[in-house]
């Protein structure tokens, strides 16, 4: 059986981590380089002292947090490169404790195994448990290991919550969630062992040229498949958010409707300023607006140089931003409004999914007359339309239905085009081109977004108490 390291993916997601960590070892050695330089260079000045605290303070801190994750990843290395993955059934908790908390259910189904991230939450909120409800682990639950979501693509490191009631109040969350009564799962790397006592060539086996064997049938994305899956996952991610969110946020305020493009221009619309960011370029001219108003207050000599170093930040931001908002932000927003715009209608059903690997919602598009066998001719990935809380939230609410889609008025230069759906009086603004479902990279999308599942399994987990380790 392969190791877990040796998936391709696994381990250009563990080189990335590293050269990370050492990254910010050497900007932490930088800083503290530039303080020493500082010191050298103005020893005398009323602002030396100061300035040079700060500069020591943020190097210190910047190198402890690179080692740290240096550390972590020579730990990581060394247990994906002794173990493999199992895909196990997965929920994400959030508790008083532990910030951010995930619950998997053992390969045998009668344990629970509560861990906390050891992560940022602006790095594990792409990465938390999606609809799919399904993340790959590679550890030992009693010491720790590496949780990545289906394909190995990122990791993140997890170590069992150490409080048994705080264990326990997290185990009984993701009971609630239904996640003792998933289906078993199809394990990413299962290698069945050769026969040994077979000698000579293994004889083919029978293909009737009447029926179809039944691996296409149940392996091809078909609608009917597709929209199965699908259910499923509304069901179990309408579970995990009434369990998991308390009751204050389950009443959260309706959001303003979004303007509709067709009648206004598109820095009137909520979701086509933040593709082109805006936001990032008021928050640095708002910035440099404040450092300017400082000054121009006449404040003594150690507050302007610290505002100085602030203006610098500022300026440096401002430049960013503008740059991305020239060269990729405008472009990209007129195109997609003039493809909102756009006169020539389509009409298609749609299957909304969720790429396992990083929660972005597909719509794989089936022709609009077919039956429950028909192929997909299209796939269009979505931008979140909700908070950084709640990205799904703008969602259409049923996981099946018909779409609208405008475009076909901007292309790349591999021909792929800009389109723009529309469900309801909802614009559904695209992350990426629209992609037809031929090709090498459409048929790896669709194998993520719907993965086979094991033959149904007896199991007595959901009828025992389970056992929490």
């Amino acid at each position: 059986m392969a190791r877990a390291l040796e998936l391709p993916g696994t381990a250009q997601a563990l080189d990335r981590y590293g050269r990370r960590a050492g990254g910010v070892l050497v900007g932490g050695g930088l800083v503290c380089a530039l303080a020493a330089g500082v010191a050298l260079v103005s020893p005398g000045e009323s602002w030396t002292g100061d300035l040079v605290g700060a500069l020591v303070a943020v190097g210190v801190l910047t190198l402890a947090a690179g080692a740290a994750s240096w550390a972590l990843a020579r730990r990581m290395r060394r247990v994906l490169g002794s173990g493999t993955w199992s895909a196990l059934p997965a929920v994400s908790v959030r508790s008083l404790r532990t910030t951010e908390a995930v619950v998997l259910r053992s390969p045998a189904g009668d344990e629970l195994w509560p861990l906390e991230v050891a992560a940022m939450r602006q790095r594990y909120e792409p990465l938390r448990p999606g609809p799919d409800g399904v993340m790959w682990w590679c550890g030992d639950p009693a010491r720790g290991g590496v949780l990545a979501p289906p394909g190995g693509g990122a990791l993140l490191w997890a170590r069992p919550v150490r409080h048994r009631r705080a264990r326990r109040r997290i185990v009984e969350q993701a009971e609630r969630t239904g996640i003792l009564g998933r289906a078993a799962l199809a394990q990413p790397q299962e290698r069945p062992e050769p026969d040994r006592h077979v000698r000579g060539p293994v004889p083919a086996p029978r293909v009737s040229l009447v029926k179809p064997p039944e691996s296409d049938v149940s392996g091809a994305p078909t609608y009917e498949r597709l929209a199965a899956h699908a259910a499923r996952q509304a069901v179990t991610q309408s579970q995990t958010r009434m369990q998991s969110q308390p009751q204050s946020q389950a009443r959260t305020r309706a959001r303003r409707p979004e303007a509709d493009v067709r009648e206004v221009a598109w820095w009137r619309v909520r979701s086509l300023r933040r593709v082109a960011g805006v936001g990032r370029l008021l928050g640095a001219l708002a910035l440099c607006a404040a450092t300017l108003a400082a000054v121009l207050l006449r404040l003594d000599g150690g507050s302007l140089m610290k505002l100085f170093v602030l203006a610098i930040v500022g300026v440096a931001a401002l430049a960013v931003a503008g740059y991305q908002l020239v060269t990729g932000g405008l472009p990209a927003v007129r195109s997609m409004a003039r493809a909102a715009r756009s006169p020539v209608l389509v009409l298609r059903r749609y299957v909304l999914l969720h790429d396992p690997q990083n929660g972005v919602p597909v719509l794989v598009l089936f022709p609009d007359h077919g039956g429950g066998h028909a192929l997909p001719e299209g796939l269009l990935s979505l931008l979140p339309p909700g908070t950084a809380k709640d990205p799904r939230r703008g969602l259409p609410p049923e996981p099946t239905g018909t779409v609208e889609l405008r475009g076909w008025r901007d292309f790349s230069p591999e021909g792929l085009a800009v389109v723009v759906a529309r469900v309801g009086e909802r614009a559904l603004w695209p992350a990426e081109l629209y992609r037809p479902s031929s090709g090498a990279a459409s048929a790896a999308l669709l194998a993520r977004l719907a993965p086979p599942q094991a033959p149904a399994q007896t199991s007595t987990s959901s009828l025992s108490k389970p056992r929490i380790t």
